[in-house]
């Protein structure tokens, strides 16, 4: 047998021969003898499980307990108290087996070996669900150079899982999507991804939702509440529209980034923040800070690695279709009507389109045209909106400047063959020139 163990006994004559034995079995032993050690030590290692002691000189064995199960760790209680009782509390905390002292030493490594291997599967599992996840959403993004400079982007910052992230952009670009990308692509899979919208509570409901209330903090609350930045433990919390924080959570806010720390609601205790901080805003945060409505030190703290998103409009015609086909890809199910053929001029129409909601709007569209078509085999012009329909002339997205004509003609034409999937007739309709000056055009530009 292999693996990691940290081992929590502040007791030394039992300690030291457990430590001896199961390094005999196989096992890679950190032993310690406080509570807080055992957590410092799990944070360092994150082994595959961790054998933990009730009775501890510093703090509570079930605080111990709860913190490492909330962090995704694997324990396994070690105690003289051997009452149901107490049993029940260890298991209903997150602990994955109970063993009494003194411990038959036969058994506790059967069950070590069997926590070891759920201990891995459960990792095994987010790893693979992570990379059948992180594959087909990064090519989402497209594969134009300005998408993936995106995505190399992305994947640095998912590498780099303790820095702050603000992602910026009009709303509707997708800056959630792309959080939950970077999340799921780091090291802190594992852990819990929470989200909150700064824009969707008051300033007291926002501030017990992030950082918690003690019981009777105010009137309401008769219990303890954990806050988000203890829930995501060392996974990760993103701030939507970071922006609309009011002036009285800003320095808060700071205070977290900063020390790492922070009280509930109510509370005096400093706690130690492990969760990443990921953050959004549509709105131009220099600007709020220039008119006072935003403090600058956040702003700087935020912006420690800055991702801009682009709209539509700004996206090339590929980047646009790969989108289309992943969003239809995705309604299919969900609009229980299974994959459909879209008209070549839909297509067209929609590429064309400047979508001002951007990705939540051409989500919107297409769900709708999934439903309206529930009785065709294709999406045709009658099952979109009628602005979609006025649409005349192909979208360009190309940079003029320094071209010549022979060089612009060559690419209208050639996008044109592209969103019209090479129908020569259709193609020459939009271009508003004979079949046969299109074909002479082909052949010309080598655009076979």
């Amino acid at each position: 047998m292999n693996g990691t163990v940290v081992f929590i006994e502040d007791d030394q004559e039992i300690r030291r021969p457990l430590t001896t034995l199961l390094q005999r079995s196989g096992l890679e032993v950190y032993p310690t003898a406080t509570g807080q050690e055992g957590i410092t030590a799990f944070e360092d290692l994150s082994p595959d499980a961790v054998l933990l002691d009730l009775n501890l000189p510093d703090i509570s064995g079930f605080e111990v307990l709860e913190q490492i199960t909330h962090r995704g760790g694997t324990v396994i209680m070690l105690t003289g108290q051997g009452d149901v009782e107490t049993a029940v509390r260890a298991i209903q905390l997150g602990a994955e087996n109970f063993l009494t002292k003194p411990v038959d030493t036969t058994h506790l490594v059967a069950v070590l070996a069997r926590a070891i291997e759920k201990s891995r599967l459960r990792r095994e599992t987010a790893r693979l669900r992570t990379s059948e996840m992180a594959g087909p959403d990064l090519e989402a993004l497209g594969t134009s150079p300005q998408a993936q400079q995106i995505q190399e982007q992305i994947r640095l910052l998912a590498e780099n899982d303790r820095s702050v992230v603000l992602l910026t952009g009009e709303s509707g670009t997708g800056k959630g999507h792309v959080a939950r990308l970077i999340h799921e692509l780091s090291p802190r899979n594992r852990s819990p991804f929470v989200q909150v919208n700064c824009a969707g509570l008051s300033s007291p409901l926002l501030e017990s939702e992030l950082f918690g209330h003690e019981k009777g903090a105010f009137t309401d609350a008769k219990e303890r509440k954990l806050g988000l930045f203890e829930s995501a433990q060392a996974g990760t919390v993103f701030l939507d529209e970071v922006g609309e924080l009011s002036p009285q959570l800003q320095p808060k806010l700071l205070h977290v980034l900063e020390e790492r720390t922070f009280r509930r609601v109510g509370g005096t205790k400093e706690i130690p923040v492990e969760a990443r901080v990921l953050a959004a805003s549509n709105r131009n945060l220099g600007e709020d800070v220039e008119n006072g409505r935003f403090r600058e030190d956040l702003f700087y703290r935020l912006s420690v690695f800055p991702l801009a998103l682009p709209p539509l409009r700004e996206r090339s015609r590929d980047d646009l279709l790969v989108l289309l086909r992943t969003l239809l890809t995705g309604l299919s199910p969900r609009t229980g009507h299974g994959s459909k053929k879209i008209d070549p001029e839909v297509t067209d129409r929609l590429l064309n389109y400047p979508w001002p909601g951007n990705v939540r709007e051409m989500r919107n569209v297409l769900e709708r045209a999934l439903i309206l078509s529930a009785r065709s085999e294709t999406v045709t012009l009658e099952h979109i909106p009628g602005d979609f329909k006025e649409q005349k002339s192909p979208r360009t997205d190309m940079n003029l400047r320094g071209r010549s004509m022979r060089d612009v003609e060559r690419q209208h034409i050639a996008q044109t063959l592209r969103a019209q999937q090479g129908n020569r007739s259709r193609t020459a309709k939009i271009l508003g020139v004979s079949r046969t000056t299109l074909i002479k055009k082909i052949k010309e530009f080598d655009l076979e």
